[in-house]
């Protein structure tokens, strides 16, 4: 019913800069809180940043400062601008969505499939 496609993702340099992008579509009648998760080799998977549908922001100590995490509502899509990259940083990093799909349903939590960040010089 609703699918998250993320993208951006790739190899950078220590000490550089990527932009992800997460777009929800389907049956959407709105979405709630957005975020991304990531999840390193033989990790569990973890919170990075997360947003409310009125703007408010919550970021993982770990990219406090360096991560900014964004929404464009009107396209139902959430950003992730990491600087300041370090090698620990390195995961696949997944967007995640709390939709409601009609005026009558409850909230359900959906999940992008996942698109990998490498730093390493």
């Amino acid at each position: 019913q609703v699918q998250l496609v993320e993208s951006g993702g790739g190899l950078v340099q220590p000490g550089g800069s990527l932009r992800l992008s997460c777009a929800a579509s389907g049956i959407i009648f709105r979405i709630y809180a957005m975020g991304w998760y990531r999840q390193a080799a033989g990790k569990e998977r973890e919170l990075v940043a997360i947003i409310t549908d009125v703007g408010s922001t919550n970021y993982a100590d770990s990219v406090k400062g360096r991560f900014t995490i964004s929404r464009d509502s009107a396209k139902n899509t959430v950003y992730l601008q990491m600087n300041s990259l370090k090698p620990e940083d390195t995961a696949v990093y997944y967007c995640t969505a709390e939709v409601r799909t009609t005026v009558v349903s409850g909230r359900s939590d959906y999940w992008g499939q996942g698109t990998q960040v490498t730093v390493s010089s």
